[in-house]
């Protein structure tokens, strides 16, 4: 069957088209975001790959843009890609969940029932006496997998409901005393690794 009737009709210049950039576009887009937060992350590997993929897809993207430049369907499908390859990229990126954080907390009220659940669960935790606004403080820091922040911001607040806590990215860090991932499932990144593995 001869297709080229269809690949030059309206329906594929102003529909098929502008959607494949549209894609195209929320593809690359999506890689870019994740590799730019893998480069500030210290994934020099993870990010090389993306990086190759990302700059493919957009050459194809552009490539189509080039080929019609007097069409503003493409414009506006490679405009509105970019827009929601930014929100695909950031939610891809969150259920990732790369990288290691340090949560800190300040509070006057007694957090010693919290600290001793969070040593027994295998953290690393870290105390200091200091001085607020109101009065004395008491500051712990704690080192952990980004993974694993949703379970221990609800802990935080089981034991110490209202309590201040901050969260601070960490480029690399060494020697930390980390429990185990058993709190949380596996990152996204993980499960398609494994299943790919288990491809082989």
């Amino acid at each position: 069957m001869d297709a080229s009737p269809f690949l030059q009709s309206k329906l594929f210049s102003l529909g098929v088209i502008p959607f494949l950039i549209f894609l195209a576009r929320v593809l690359d887009v999506s890689l870019g975001t994740i590799r730019i937060i893998s480069v500030t992350r210290g994934r020099k590997f993870l990010a090389s790959f993306l990086g190759f993929f990302e700059i493919m897809v957009w050459l194809m993207a552009i490539g189509q843009i080039m080929r019609n430049l007097s069409n503003p369907l493409y414009y506006i499908a490679f405009g509105l890609g970019f827009a929601a390859g930014n929100y695909v990229g950031v939610f891809i990126e969150e259920k990732m969940a790369l990288g290691t954080v340090i949560l800190r907390l300040i509070t006057k009220q007694n957090i010693s029932e919290l600290i001793e659940f969070l040593q027994s669960q295998g953290y690393g935790i870290t105390t200091l006496d200091g001085q607020g606004a109101t009065g004395p403080v008491k500051v712990m820091y704690t080192l952990v997998q980004r993974r694993d922040l949703p379970w221990l911001t609800e802990t935080i607040q089981r034991f110490n409901p209202g309590v201040f806590f901050s969260v601070e990215e960490v480029r690399t860090a060494s020697k930390g005393t980390f429990p185990g991932t058993r709190h949380s499932p596996p990152s996204l990144f993980t499960r398609l690794f494994r299943t790919w593995r288990k491809g082989k």
